[in-house]
Parts: structure tokens; sequence; C-alpha cells
């Protein structure tokens, strides 16, 4: 009995703090509770049903209020479970968002059927500022543009992965697979609930590939097959300690043994395993380059015939912390021909022209690669699409077609849709903010009403190239067909960049330095000279031409020269028209009043014209001038010795120049050539006259100066492999005269050597030419007295290999090596085009816009000078716009 009534005192307790809570609740005094904990009340497996009264949130500073709620999904009058999902939901969403460090759910108040919650939150921590620790500069600052990390980001787990993928991923491009990254929070004293992030970076060694191991090659060689990879290459081996005498025997064994393919085998191993230069390439492991270079191996075999090649596997392994090595398994397949090749569909062409064209003939090795080049585009030649398109066949397309298979033999179907000729309806050019217009529009060789021609496309693209004021590696011509009316849209966009240029230089000429100063307006506009806006500095957007130079030691030695250049006189057609003015004085510095001053005093002008030509091709042109010169001497011999050193010389002549330049552009040229040759030639003075000339003092002799001068220019440029440029240039001058009596004139001659910047480029005419490993003018004749006088005829040979390494308009950098042969002599009784001055080296060129093409390089001359010691050897040169070309 007392038991029992223990239990019912307990049960009436039980009861009466129900009630108290009922009453509790009634008079809003209800205490909040967790939804979800451990220690809440709910009962999950009897879910009751609210409707939500209320809801507001805790905790939150930087966030607003109502946009917690809408990211939770809980409104207002919404029907839900509690416990139940509605409430798990609302959590994983806000967890959702990362921006919070803890999530919660309470329900603050329940009256009736209503039920009031409460969400909250603990905000995570915001980025103040952010450091690298482990990075110079330069990589800090190239990092911290692609991690996009700024003041106010939240300090979550997400931002962190991601900030950590992008700075190995960035690493891993330049080999460092080994990257580590340590992202350290530090509390910022001075705001509440923001962090400092302390990235600290470790790159570790790269990561090389020591060495690419092929199996299952057969038909090509393991070189062959690694040769295929153009970006993934082993590292360089250079062992020359590793001893031959092992090889020695080994190979002696094989020789006396008649195994001469084995004992070579051995001899390229060891030469492989120990002499693996890499120059041009890295070994760094890049995996898209490894995709890409699998895929370059099976264009390789599909080239020799193995249409059904591939790589069946691919594996890295480690060798050690920064070494690993790459597997691959080759299957070769059988080696196909063509069998019969058929077209269909072509009425246009017949098929023996079309074959022609296509230049694959049945019996040929399959090749893949050849036969859709020679369908769609050939860089370096014609092709089946080149012979429609010029012919307005846009729509034109040719598909191959391997109807049958059979053994080694594949009979192809090659089916043409030659479509309709389409025309040119509009044509456009987008980019051009500061050349005009029309300077643009008539280089276009594309015009509404045209038929299309791909090759008008593509010298259009050359021509605008050309001007030098685009930026010629980014202009794209947007062709735009519409099919429905047969018309076609063309756009070419370009990018402008600058074309003006300056010139500030110091050169060493007849032991002194000479300063130049020059500027270059290469898109001036003369009819917007009185303009007060125009000036930008200076008028420009026309495209011509306005340089003006100055060149001085002191005031012994002044040169200034102007020429203006009219590429398109009168507006209509490509002809140009050239002035240059041009005043040198060289003295000893004394006063002009001084008896003892000299003197020497050079006043010139020119003017030329200079026409596009239609004939053989619209890549001629020819040039034609007429120059004036006066040379006033007194007293002058210490440099130029003529005559008594004072008298008055001068030089009337005509100049032409014939040429043909289809270089794909002019900063680096990857295909094309340029040829020029030139004729200058005076009146033949002497011919009309009666007077004895072998009596006549020099100067009387010179006083009306006659000769006449050849030049031959011409360069060539191939693309070898991918922009490794091969660069040939011969060039060849001729000075004669007409009268034997009066000989070649001391004007007008060759100066060879050294850099082309020695200074004194006007003095008497003369011409320098630039020779990589010798002195400046040491490669000339000398006589009179010791005086280099300079040379009668000269020839210069220069082979070099270029490869870019930036072609960005804004400094266009490439690196080059030469070999280079050179003479000049004072006439055909001594000329010998074989017995020439040797040298070999290496350089690089710079293009700045403001100063046009910087170069320095380092060449060896093999052949000695007599009388110059050190003219020859181990040579430095410095170069402005292409001084030494």
């Amino acid at each position: 009995m007392i038991q029992m009534n223990r239990m019912n005192i307990r049960k009436l307790l039980y009861v009466a703090l129900i009630l108290a809570g009922i009453v509790a609740s009634s008079n809003d005094m209800f205490g909040q509770i967790s939804i979800g904990s451990d220690l809440s009340p709910f009962d999950y497996s009897r879910p009751k049903d609210y409707e939500i009264g209320g809801v507001k949130v805790n905790g939150i500073k930087y966030l607003d209020e109502n946009v917690i709620i809408m990211l939770s999904g809980l409104s207002v009058g919404d029907k839900i479970k509690v416990p139940g999902d509605k409430i798990t939901e609302a959590i994983r969403k806000l967890w959702d968002q990362g921006l919070f460090e803890d999530v919660g759910i309470s329900a603050s108040n329940i009256q009736g059927g209503l039920i009031f919650l409460t969400i909250d939150l603990k905000e995570r921590p915001r980025v103040s500022k952010f450091s690298f620790d482990g990075l110079r500069k330069t990589e800090a600052d190239d990092i911290r543009t692609k991690i996009n990390l700024a003041r106010g980001d939240i300090a979550n787990d997400h931002l962190f992965v991601k900030t950590r993928t992008i700075i190995q991923k960035h690493f891993a491009e330049k080999g460092y697979l080994n990257t580590e990254v340590d992202i350290q929070q530090v509390p910022d004293g001075s705001r509440e609930n923001y962090v400092d992030l302390n990235i600290k970076v470790k790159k570790n060694d790269k990561v090389k590939i020591r060495e690419i191991i092929i199996e299952g090659n057969e038909s090509l060689s393991t070189d062959q097959v690694k040769s295929a990879m153009k970006e993934t290459k082993e590292r360089g081996v250079f062992n020359p300690l590793n001893p031959l005498g092992p090889l020695v025997a080994d190979v002696s064994k094989d020789v006396f043994t008649l195994k001469p393919y084995s004992a070579l085998q051995r001899i390229e191993t060891y030469f492989t395993d120990n002499y693996r230069l890499r120059i041009f390439k890295s070994s760094k492991y890049l995996e898209a380059n490894v995709e890409e270079d699998l895929v370059n191996i099976v264009k390789k075999y599909n080239q020799k015939g193995y249409r059904d090649a591939q790589i069946v596997t691919d594996s890295m392994y480690k060798i050690d912390g920064s070494n690993i090595g790459i597997k691959l398994k080759v299957f070769e397949g059988e080696k196909y021909y063509y069998r019969k090749i058929d077209w269909v569909g072509n009425t246009k062409y017949e098929d023996k022209t079309l074959s022609a064209v296509l230049g694959v003939q049945p019996g040929d090795v399959y090749n893949k690669e050849l036969l859709e080049t020679n369908l769609s585009y050939n860089p370096n030649g014609f092709d089946v699409s080149s012979l429609y398109m010029d012919d307005g066949y846009l729509f034109f397309s040719a598909e191959p077609v391997e109807v049958l298979v059979e053994n080694d033999s594949i009979d192809l179907e090659i089916r043409i849709r030659e479509g309709k000729q389409a025309r040119i309806s509009n044509v456009g050019v987008k980019g051009n903010t500061k050349t005009n217009d029309h300077v643009v529009i008539r280089e276009l060789r594309t015009r509404p009403g045209q038929m299309f021609s791909r090759e008008l496309v593509i010298r259009t693209t050359r021509e605008l190239a050309n001007l030098r004021y685009f930026n010629a590696e980014t202009i794209a011509p947007d062709i735009q067909p519409n099919m429905t009316d047969g018309t076609v849209d063309v756009d070419y966009s370009v990018e402008e960049t600058s074309a003006d240029q300056i010139e500030l230089s110091g050169g060493w000429g007849y032991g002194r330095v000479i300063g130049t100063l020059g500027l270059s307006f290469n898109n001036f506009s003369l009819r917007n000279v009185f303009k007060k806006d125009a000036w930008r500095p200076v008028p420009s957007g026309d495209g011509q031409k306005l340089s003006v130079r100055f060149q001085t030691y002191g005031k012994g030695y002044m040169n200034y020269s102007a020429s203006f250049t009219e590429p398109w006189l009168g507006g209509k057609k490509p002809t140009s028209l050239t002035v240059s003015l041009y005043h040198s004085l060289y003295s000893n510095g004394l006063a002009r009043s001084d008896t003892n001053r000299a003197s020497f005093v050079i006043n010139g002008l020119t003017v030329g014209i200079g026409q596009r030509l239609t004939w053989p091709d619209d890549y001629f042109t020819l040039y034609q001038g007429l120059n004036l010169m006066r040379y006033d001497l007194k007293n002058y011999s210490s440099i130029f010795k003529v005559g008594t050193g004072t008298g008055s010389f001068n030089v009337f002549s005509y100049n032409i120049v014939f040429g043909r330049n289809s270089i794909s552009q002019p900063i680096f040229p990857r295909s094309g050539s340029d040829f020029s040759l030139s004729a200058e030639l005076t009146p033949p003075y002497s011919l009309f006259s009666t007077k004895d000339y072998t009596t006549l003092s020099e100067n009387d002799k010179y006083k009306m100066v006659e000769f006449y001068k050849w030049k031959l220019n011409t360069s060539w440029y191939v693309e070898t492999v991918n922009k490794l440029v091969l660069a040939t240039r011969l060039k060849f001058g001729f000075l004669g005269y007409y009268n034997s009596d009066i000989g070649v004139t001391p004007f007008q001659r060759f100066y060879l050597g050294g850099d082309g910047l020695s200074g004194y480029n006007n003095l008497d005419g003369r011409e320098i030419i630039g020779m990589r490993g010798y002195g400046n003018e040491t490669i000339t004749p000398y006589y009179y007295e010791d005086k280099n006088i300079g040379g009668n005829i000269f020839a210069k040979y220069t082979l070099e290999l270029r490869y870019p390494f930036s072609l960005n308009p804004s400094a266009t950098i490439y690196g080059l090596g030469f070999i280079e042969a050179g003479n000049s002599w004072l006439g055909f009784d001594s000329f010998n085009p074989f017995d020439v001055k040797r040298s070999a080296g290496f350089g690089v060129r710079v293009f700045l816009p403001m100063f046009g093409i910087l170069g320095l390089d380092w060449g060896y001359g093999f052949d000695e000078i007599p009388g110059i010691p050190s003219a020859n050897g181990s040579q430095f040169h410095f170069s402005i716009n292409q001084s030494i070309d």
C-alpha cells in the first residue's frame, strides 16, 4: 500500500508539471527548445503537425536576415512536422552555403498549432588580407591574379581548397608536380571576425622526365616515336666520364664475330644514354602535353601508312623525388596502300585535274594527314579546297570515304559537294581606333560584289600585317556565309599597335662616340597638322611617314636629315612619293673665320616615286628616284682624302629599284621572300667632254662625279618546324665607271664589317654593311697611305635559324643562330666570290614599337684580317633596326 501511494503521488506531480507547462505556454513563457538535438523533448516516433508562425535569425552580423530565411526554405504559414524533414532540409541548405561554422534551428514558442522558429548561426570569419611565404615577388604576383582572393571573402573550406588547387595547378604547369600549399589563419586584431591568411608554398624540385620507354614498335625506331612527341621530352644527359672501355671491348667483340648490327646498336645506346642534349625543349612533365603527344605518335604512324595504329597503354612511374618515367605500349597494325581513288560529285573540274592537285596516287602509302592537308588547306602549297574557293565556291566540301578496306589496300571515294559560287556582300574592318578607315580600305583585296576568293582573304591579311600598324598575330578574317542568297560577309578584326619609333643610340666611328637621336612617325597625317585637336602627340592616322634624325659627336660633326613619304599619292593608286633632305658638317671644330679651319659639308636632296606592279605578279614593286648631292671640302683630308682637300664635288644620279616582297609579316616573317635589284647611275659626263682626264687634277676630275652602281639583295624564309624559321640572305654590290681615265670614284664605296652603326653614314655617300664577328669596316680594302676608302665590290652570305620567344606586339623577341661569310674587293681583277671571311654565332632580337628592332649578337670571326690583329675573333655587336641584317 505504501508503494502504491508513492506511485500515485508521482503521477499527480507529473500531471501538475504538465498543466504548469500548458499554463506557461498560454502566457508566452515557453522556453527555447532545440529541434533535432539529443535533448529535444519532441518525439521522433510521433511527429506533430505545426504551422510556422514566425522565423527569426540569431548570431548574424554581416548577412541579411531575410536572405537567410529565404535560403532556409522556411516561410511563415508553411505546414511542417516537428521533428521532420523540413527542418533537416533547412539546416542542410544553410550548411551548403559555406558561410557558417554552426547551424541550428530551435522552437522559441509554441501556441497551439503554431510554432515559432529561431535559426541559430555562427558566421565563419572573413578574409582581411593575405600574403605568400616561399615565393618570389614575381611568382606571388602571378598567383595573386589567378586565385582572385579579395577582402571580405568567407574563409571557409571551399575557399581554401580552391586556392590550394589553383596554386598547385599553376606550378604543375611549370613542372612542379609536388607543390605543397599550407594556408594558415591568423585573427585580425583590428577587426572582429576577420582573419589574415598566410599562404605557405613549397614548390619542391621540378619533376623531370628521366626516361621514356616505348614497347611494341617495330616499323618505327624508338627515336622516331620519341621525335613525334613535340613537347614531351626526356631529360638531357651529358656524361663524358662514363668509361668507353667496356663499349670498345663489346664493339670489338661484335666486329670480330661478324655482328655489325649489334655493334651499331651498342654505339647508339652508349651515346643516347650519355650524350642526350636538351636545348630547345624542356623535359618537364605536363599531362596536357603528354595527351597531345600521344595523338602525335598515332599521326606519325598514320603518315607512314599504319592506319590502325594506336597507343594501347600509357603509364607514369616514379624514379625518385624529382624524376619520373613514362612507359608507352604501341600497336602498329598493318601498313596500308591506296589501291583506287575515285572522285564523285565534281562538275567544275575533271578527275585528272583534281588528282594532280591532290598529289596522292593509287599505289601510294596511306597517309591520312597528307590526304586531308591536300584536300582542305595546305599552308605550303596548293590544295583542292583552294582550287574551288579561289573561284568563289565558298560552300565547297570534300569528304574522303574509305569504301573498301581489303588486306593491305584501301579503295577511296572522295565525295565533292561544289555548291554555288558566292559573291561578297559586305566587307568590314573592326578595331582600327587610330588608323583612318580609308588607309585600311585601300589595302583590302576583297571588295563587295567580287567573287569570293580565299587567296584574296589571305593576301589582305598579309597586306594589313605589313602596314605595321596592327598586331600581325591577331589579324583575323571573320567569314560569314549566307547560303540562302549565296553571299558572304567578310570582316577583318585588327588590333592597333604603336607605329611610331624613337632612336636613341651611341655608335663608335673613327675613334669617337657618335650619338644619334631619331624620330619616326610611321602613321602620320599631314592634312591634320594645323588642327589643334589632332596633336596626340602628333597628327596620325593617314598612313604617311615622317622621319627626322640628328647625329653628332660634338661641334666637330653634325648631321641632320628629314624625310616624308606619302604611300598613296592622289589617294587612288598605291604610288608613293618620298622626299628626303639631309645636311652634314664635319670640321676640326675651329671657328669659321679661322684660316686653319677644316670642314667637309654635304647637302643632299632625294625625290622618289614608288609603284606597285601587276606584272609578273602584284608582289612586284618599282622605285625610281633622283638624287642631288654636293660635297664642299675645305682643308679636309683627315678622314676622306680626295684632291687637295679643298673644292666642290657634285653628284646627280638616277636610282631604279625593281623588287618583289612576299614575306608573311615584317617583324618575324615565317614564309616568303624579299628580292631587290637596283641600279644607281650618273650621267657619263666624260664621254661627252673633250677634256684630257689623264692630265686633270682630282679636284677637276671628280667635280662632276660619275659612276654606276648595281646591288642585289635577296632573302628567303621557310618555317621548318613549328615556329623554327630558316632565313637565308645574299647581298652583292658593284661600283663601276664609264671612263678608264677617271677610274672608280672615291665616293659611294662599300665598307664591310661590324654592326653597321659606325656613324658617318652620309660621309661621301658610303654604304656601311654590317657583318658579325669582325670589327667595324675592317673587311674593307686599304690603300691611299693606309687610308680606308672602301671597296668597289662586296658579297655577303648569311644563314640563320630563328625561333620566337614572344610574339606579343608590344615586345616581340626571338633568338637566332647564324653562320656568315663575306668580303669586299677593289675590282674584278681581285674578285673571288669564294674568297670570303667566315663567322658564326648567336644573338637575340627585340622589337619594341617605340624603338624598332634592337639586336645583340655575339659572333666569332674565323679569318684574320692582315694588318688589323684584333679585327676578328670574339665580337659583340649591338644593332638598331636591322643595321646588321
